[in-house]
């Protein structure tokens, strides 16, 4: 097979052992090193590493780590690339003191880490919730002989932006511009995603005008991270002025990024914004998948244009899109809110009938549909009928029974999923007991409060 000796013929062979490690052929890429060995191309530290990497991402670091011995018999000592790889598979897989038992069998060996070993341990220990061991192993680069690279920072402001020290990493980030850090877009945007995540917009807004000072140009990720916060925010004018920044930079929202934002403008009840991007969106030529259906069908449910959703779910299917149990949730919540329980029913059987798992949502829709139009037995059958029930469940049901004057059905259902162990609103518990005094029956509200403190505290032990 590999019939020129020397270098090149070792060459050779490591790419194509590298070609069938990418295409996961592992056990083709070991029958070519047998075939090498028989006809004279012997392998070298590079085929092993290649092989140690691909075994640890597609089977097990075990694996990959059972040719370190067999490195050892052909006579070739590993590197820091070598350990690199299996302390980077035992990081992936959340495996600390397999990490710490590497980096202890290095120094042993006498291979030093490199920057990417500090790299990958920092990751590992920042993902398990240990940003102070993490930030030792920085300190440890930052006094000693390793330089750190780019990649240091970002994840050392990463790390500590997960584990909620935003603070430490802005101050850590001013420090370190003044002693010469030169930051990267990305290491902006991973401060601007940790302060939007505490809803801290206003620094975010400032750290995007520094990095647009310094020369960088914000990217899409930028400017959707702010915006989104905005809207978190309820900040709404200042998201919308982001999204016109966006435009006039030119950049071209995916589907994703414009099903979020009509989403969150939707639940602001900010409808004629929504519209506005719906508009934008078909303008842009962004194709609609059943995510942008779904959230398109539940701006025409929320604004009661029921015939529009119709109209918009045919054109879906006529496009080969299968509703999912969410579009008919969508359109079981607008129905509800018209007061159509009819077809609201019949769209609940329809996730049934179509094998789809019982939507929860769908049926706290509809009982609540039913106890609004009076129909509190039908919704108390429906109750009975379900598997899952939550808190949104009782309360619906709860206060309609109230509403009807069943304020005994009531208490007793309320009264079952405490000791069931649900956690009942206290606002619905309140309701019964405020019922119950207000129609004279004051015996009934001390009993109830009674069993329900009872009920509480059985079930807490």
């Amino acid at each position: 097979m590999f019939r020129i000796k020397g270098r090149l013929s070792t060459k050779l062979l490591n790419i194509t052992v590298a070609c069938l490690c990418k295409d996961k052929q592992l056990e083709r890429a070991e029958a070519v090193i047998l075939d090498g060995i028989r006809v004279g191309v012997t392998s070298d530290l590079v085929t092993y590493n290649t092989l140690i990497t691909a075994y640890c991402h597609f089977v097990s670091i075990d694996a990959g780590y059972s040719f370190i011995h067999r490195m050892k018999e052909a006579g070739i000592k590993p590197d820091v690339i070598t350990y690199n790889s299996l302390i980077a598979s035992a990081s992936r897989h959340g495996l600390l003191s397999r990490c710490v038992d590497l980096l202890e069998e290095m120094l042993e060996v006498g291979i030093l880490p490199d920057i990417w070993t500090y790299n990958t341990l920092m990751n590992c220990l920042f993902r398990l919730g240990k940003p102070d061991e993490a930030y030792k192993f920085f300190q440890h680069i930052f006094l000693g002989d390793v330089h750190p690279c780019p990649v240091t920072f970002n994840i050392l402001f990463s790390g500590l932006c997960l584990n909620g020290h935003t603070e430490k990493a802005l101050l850590l980030f001013k420090n370190l511009k003044h002693s010469g850090f030169i930051p990267q877009l990305v290491t902006y945007n991973i401060l601007i995603h940790g302060l939007c995540n505490l809803g801290r917009w206003v620094p975010a807004r400032r750290l995007l005008n520094e990095l647009i000072h310094i020369g960088y140009n914000p990217n899409a990720i930028t400017y959707t991270t702010i915006m989104k916060c905005c809207f978190r925010s309820r900040r709404f004018e200042e998201g919308l002025q982001i999204l016109e920044e966006m435009r006039r930079e030119g950049y071209i929202f995916d589907s994703f990024a414009y099903c979020t934002i009509i989403s969150f403008l939707i639940k602001a009840g900010r409808m004629e914004d929504a519209y506005n991007c719906v508009e934008n969106m078909i303008m842009n030529g962004i194709e609609f998948d059943l995510v942008a259906y779904n959230i398109l069908l539940n701006l025409y449910c929320k604004e009661g244009k029921l015939d529009d959703a119709y109209m918009l779910l045919d054109e879906a299917e006529r496009r080969g899109f299968d509703c999912d149990k969410y579009t008919h949730t969508i359109l079981i919540d607008g129905l509800c809110k018209a007061g159509n329980m009819t077809m609201a029913i019949r769209h609940l059987n329809c996730i049934k009938l179509m094998g789809f798992d019982s939507s929860l949502v769908a049926f706290n829709c509809c009982i609540d549909g039913l106890c609004k139009v009076g129909e509190v037995d039908h919704a108390l059958r429906l109750f009975n009928s379900m598997d899952k029930k939550d808190c949104f469940t009782y309360s619906s049901l709860v206060n309609g029974l109230c509403k009807a004057k069943r304020f005994h059905v009531a208490a007793n259902l309320l009264l079952s999923g405490i000791r069931s162990g649900m956690k009942i609103l206290e606002s619905d518990a309140r309701a019964v007991i405020d019922c119950l005094q207000h129609y004279g029956f004051m015996h009934e509200a001390r009993e109830l409060c009674s069993k329900i403190q009872l009920a509480q505290i059985l079930n807490y032990k």
